[in-house]
């Protein structure tokens, strides 16, 4: 597993893609903690900006979390939760506002479902944990 500086893909995108395939192969599992920034420069020879914008591009994908003053931890995969959809709903994804992060106590890169009734009533799920479907016929 090396960066390769002279391809053109950027070095942050190589490091996330090296990082995201140790945590799908699970050598990196939910909970444990990321290599540091100074260990992830030292280990692949590129800059700190560089590491700190791979951690950042997973975190936007929800595959980790950073806490301050602690660092970077592979996030931990939420229990889903089974939504029935109520006939003629509709269903938007889309990035939860700040209030809305706040308030589901949502991950940064974590999408909402936004399901719309037919009255014109409107229910925001977190998208990591919900499952929907509509009843069968």
């Amino acid at each position: 597993m090396t960066i390769d500086p002279r391809s053109h893909t950027p070095v942050y995108v190589q490091l996330a893609g090296l990082l995201r395939q140790r945590i799908k192969s699970g050598e990196l599992t939910p909970g444990s903690a990321l290599p540091s920034e100074a260990r992830l420069t030292q280990e692949y020879g590129i800059g700190r900006e560089a590491v700190r914008m791979a951690i950042s591009l997973l975190r936007s994908e929800g595959l980790v979390v950073t806490v301050r003053g602690h660092g970077s931890y592979v996030r931990e995969v939420p229990r889903l939760r089974q939504v029935e959809l109520p006939q003629g709903a509709t269903v938007r994804a889309r990035m939860p506002s700040a209030d809305e992060r706040r308030a589901m106590q949502l991950d940064e890169g974590v999408p909402v479902f936004e399901v719309r009734g037919l009255k014109g009533d409107v229910e925001v799920l977190p998208g990591d944990e919900t499952e929907l479907f509509y009843p069968p016929a």
